[in-house]
């Protein structure tokens, strides 16, 4: 049962979120900002990972740390499922078109966070969400959940389709990497017997 459960409370936000990774992409996201919610539910549908998340934050301020947290939050649950990430695939790779966009991401369940970031917006806003955030969700979300994650969009013009794009090629690329290869279950994919520290 590749499940788990997280709180993380902070003075800046509340979040409660669940997620199954051998799921079928069932979803319920109250997170206050709209489009981010929108974009969580494209990573749970398009995942297969069912996902519960309810947060409040300092919506008043701005919803940089309500974004931010949600990354955090999320990426220590499916870092908590993976448990010792016996039998995963690992990799995963995604090309997304959308219309005019194409985004791509290559990800390795490595437990080694990095992010490379190659994804420009035209304009600061989407709804009322501030554009420059989208890059705060992938950079927590890689760091929690231990993940080498590259994010880029080769071409577009739609803001929206861009990022959106970029969620749902994520999704893509995760629901690869954590399905279990049944020809080596109970093994980590790695010579080292570990996945982590140095490489």
């Amino acid at each position: 049962m590749r499940q788990a459960s997280i709180e993380r409370n902070t003075t800046e936000t509340r979040i409660r979120v669940a997620v199954d990774l051998d799921g079928t992409g069932r979803y319920s996201v109250r997170t206050g900002v709209g489009f981010l919610d929108h974009m969580l539910e494209q990573l749970s549908r398009h995942s297969l990972i069912d996902l519960d998340l309810e947060a409040e934050g300092d919506l008043h301020i701005d919803a940089h740390h309500t974004t931010e947290d949600c990354g955090i939050a999320i990426g220590q649950a499916v870092a908590q499922a993976l448990g010792d990430r016996k039998g995963i695939t690992r990799y995963g790779q995604a090309l997304i078109p959308m219309d005019e966009t194409l985004s791509r991401v290559a990800l390795d369940l490595s437990n080694r966070p990095y992010l490379v970031w190659k994804v420009a917006f035209s304009q600061g806003k989407l709804g009322t969400m501030d554009t420059e955030l989208f890059r705060e969700w992938f950079q927590a979300f890689a760091q929690a959940a231990g993940v080498t994650l590259h994010v880029e969009t080769l071409y577009g013009g739609n803001n929206h389709h861009i990022i959106e794009s970029c969620f749902k090629a994520l999704a893509r690329a995760l629901r690869e990497a954590i399905a279990i290869d049944p020809r080596k279950a109970d093994a980590v994919p790695s010579t080292k017997g570990t996945l982590g520290g140095s490489l």
